[in-house]
């Protein structure tokens, strides 16, 4: 294993991480030694009890994030914000709900927690932070105003907090997967798949754990002068 993406001694939140891309990320971070704090808004599925602490945390509500930041311990040093939702539906037929649950979601629980765990980063000068984001956030997508715009607010929002934190020695990145084969991707009906599928010029679809290496990458002191970029994982879709 590479000493650079050794993380023991280090402690990280990882947001949406008790299932799909998020917990690829959580398992990967405790295989390399860190300590892991899930905020979910309900636990994993049985078996990975033991792997982090577990925080049932709604990020879009800032005092929900407020009180869970409040019991952790004062080093944590690597955010990944992973948790996001969708509400698919064409643009003329969404509802001010489908909209605003999205945007609070995606884009503004990934504000609150950053808000809640940046001072803590600042005074000790080392922070790691990583938003996942989209591809859509970056192409657009038909069905999807509410997720792409919340998803390209959230490239708006990395590059921001690159400039206002990098002084303390803090770098912030994105990632921005295509189609992912979690769980949930594979129960899309075969038609989806196989258009995603079509888009990409590599043959194969990523794996949750495709996400994570890089995530890994970036969370490491191997990315330490690498801030404010969006890192596609997408098996060239969105070339």
């Amino acid at each position: 294993m590479n000493n650079l993406q050794d993380f023991k001694g280090r402690t990280a939140v990882v947001t949406g991480g008790a299932r799909g891309i998020g917990l690829a990320i959580t398992r990967a971070l405790v295989d390399r030694g860190a300590r892991v704090h899930v905020f979910d808004v309900a636990p994993g599925e049985p078996g990975d009890e033991g792997l982090y602490q577990f925080h049932q945390v709604n990020i879009a509500d800032s005092a929900s994030v407020s009180d869970a930041v409040a019991n952790l311990p004062d080093d944590v040093s690597l955010l990944v914000n992973n948790a996001g939702i969708t509400r698919d539906r064409s643009m003329v037929k969404m509802s001010d709900d489908e909209w605003s649950s999205v945007i609070s979601v995606n884009l503004t629980g990934a504000f609150n927690v950053v808000r809640a765990l940046a001072p803590s980063m600042r005074n000790s000068g080392y922070g790691r932070i990583v938003n996942i984001t989209s591809i859509n956030g970056i192409r657009g997508k038909f069905g999807q105003a509410n997720y792409s715009a919340s998803k390209a607010g959230l490239i708006g929002l990395t590059k921001t907090l690159a400039r206002e934190l990098g002084p303390k020695r803090i770098t912030v990145n994105a990632v921005a997967p295509g189609m992912v084969m979690t769980e949930m991707a594979k129960a899309l009906p075969a038609e989806i798949l196989e258009k995603a599928r079509q888009e990409c010029v590599l043959p194969d679809l990523a794996l949750p754990e495709d996400i994570a290496n890089v995530v890994l990458f970036l969370l490491s002191d191997a990315a330490r002068m690498v801030t404010g970029e969006v890192i596609r994982v997408d098996a060239g879709q969105c070339i």
